[in-house]
C-alpha cells in the first residue's frame, strides 16, 4: 500500500488537500460490502462530522459500553488522525462488532448492510438520548424496568427522537390514494433513509425517479378499500417525496427474482447517473438540487458472488476504492458505471447505490 500511496501522494501533489486523509481498508474476507459502504460514509461529510464529534464527546467514558457506534466513531477517528495522508487500515473492532450480528461466511448485499447499519445507529442514538432524559426528569420510582415511557401523563404520545442520522438521510414519502367513486384522498406518510428503484436498460435516475412517483390504477383483485364507500372502490395511487433529505441515496434494484429460473439475476442495464440531479419529477413546487458524491458499485455477474467497490468524490477529485487499494480516478471514469447497454458484455461493473448530496444547504 505505501507504494499506491505514495502514487496516490504524487498525483495529487499540491492539490493534495489540507487535513483530509485517503485510506483503504483491509478486508477480512467478504468484507468488501462492508467497507465500500463505510468510505461512501466517510466521505458523507456531515456523517463524518457527528461521529467525530460523537467520539470527542464520549472518548473519555471509561466504563462505556462498546457497541457499533462507538467503534465506528473509533474508526472514523483512527482514519481522520492519521499522520500520513494515505495508506489502510484494518477495521478490525468494527468488523467483530458487525460479525456479532451478521455472519461473514457469505457474501452481504452492501444495500443490506447499509440499512442494517444506519438503523443500529439509530436504535444506539435513541437509547442514549432516552436514558439521558431518563435521568434527568424522572425520580428513582417512575423508571420502569422495560425503558422508557413512551406516552405522557395526558395520554399524548411523545414526539419521535430525532437523531443526526435521521437529519442527514431522512426524508419524507406521501402515499396518495384517490377512490375514483367518491373523489375522497387518503394519504399516508413514511419515512425513509434510501430511494429502491426499479430500473429499465437504457433509462436514466430521472426516468426511474419519474416511474417511482408515476401514477398507478387499482382496479380488479387490486381494488382498494374506501372508508367512505365502506367498499373496495378502483382508485388511483401515486407516491410523492414530501421532504427530500439533506444526504439522498439512491438504490438501483439491479437484483431481480426470475420466476422461470427460481433465482435472482442481476439486471446489468445501462442507468445514467447524473452528477447534478434535480427532483423537481418529484415533489409539488420543489426546485431541490443534489450533487453527486459517492457511488458503491458491485462488480460481477450475479448476486451471490462478486465484488463491491466505491467510488468517491473528494475536493473535486474522483478516487476509487477497492478495500486497501486507493487511487485517482478522472470524472470522466464514473460513467463507465453506468451499466451495459447490451444484456451480455464482458462490462460487470455497474453502480448500486448513489450517494447524493444537497446543493442547496441543511435542511
Amino acid at each position: 500500500m505505501g507504494a499506491t500511496g505514495s502514487k496516490l501522494e504524487k498525483a495529487l501533489g499540491d492539490q493534495f488537500p489540507e487535513g483530509e486523509r485517503y485510506f483503504g481498508l483491509e478486508n477480512f474476507g467478504n468484507t468488501c460490502y462492508c467497507n465500500s459502504v463505510l468510505q461512501a460514509l466517510y466521505f458523507c461529510i456531515p456523517f463524518r462530522e457527528q461521529l467525530l464529534e460523537y467520539y470527542s464527546n464520549n472518548k473519555n467514558l471509561g466504563d462505556a459500553e462498546e457497541n457499533l457506534l462507538t467503534c465506528l466513531a473509533d474508526l472514523f477517528t483512527q482514519v481522520n488522525s492519521q499522520k500520513k495522508k494515505t495508506g489502510s487500515i484494518a477495521p478490525k473492532r468494527f468488523v467483530q462488532r458487525v460479525k456479532n450480528k451478521m455472519s461473514f461466511s457469505k457474501l452481504y448485499d452492501a444495500h443490506e448492510f447499509l440499512n442494517f447499519l444506519l438503523n443500529e445507529l439509530v436504535d444506539i442514538l435513541e437509547k442514549e438520548t432516552n436514558s439521558a432524559k431518563s435521568c434527568e426528569t424522572s425520580p428513582p420510582s417512575d423508571k420502569l424496568a422495560n425503558g422508557p415511557r413512551q406516552l405522557q401523563a395526558n395520554g399524548v404520545r411523545k414526539e419521535p427522537i430525532v437523531t443526526w442520522v435521521h437529519k442527514c438521510f431522512q426524508g419524507i414519502l406521501t402515499n396518495e390514494t384517490r377512490c375514483l367513486r367518491c373523489e375522497t384522498v387518503t394519504a399516508r406518510d413514511e419515512t425513509f433513509f434510501d430511494l429502491s428503484l426499479d430500473i429499465e436498460q437504457n433509462s436514466s435516475i430521472t426516468s426511474c425517479l419519474k416511474n417511482f412517483c408515476s401514477t398507478e390504477t387499482l382496479n380488479a383483485e387490486d381494488k382498494f378499500f374506501c372508508d367512505k364507500c365502506c367498499s373496495l372502490q378502483e382508485a388511483q395511487k401515486s407516491m410523492k417525496i414530501k421532504k427530500a433529505p439533506y444526504i439522498l441515496v439512491i438504490h438501483l434494484k439491479r437484483f431481480k427474482y426470475i420466476e422461470q429460473l427460481g433465482r435472482y439475476k442481476k439486471l446489468s442495464y445501462r442507468v445514467v447517473f447524473p452528477m447534478e440531479l434535480k427532483l423537481n419529477n418529484t415533489m409539488d413546487n420543489s426546485d431541490s438540487e443534489y450533487s453527486l458524491f459517492a457511488v458503491v458499485v458491485h462488480v460481477g455477474s450475479g448476486p451471490n458472488h462478486g465484488h463491491y467497490v466505491s467510488l468517491v468524490k473528494s475536493h473535486n477529485h474522483w478516487l476509487f476504492f477497492d478495500d486497501e487499494n486507493v487511487e485517482m480516478i478522472d470524472e470522466s471514469t464514473v460513467q463507465t458505471f453506468f451499466g451495459s447497454s447490451q444484456e451480455y458484455s464482458s462490462n460487470t461493473d455497474h453502480g448500486y447505490i448513489l450517494f447524493y448530496e444537497s446543493i442547496g444547504g441543511r435542511n
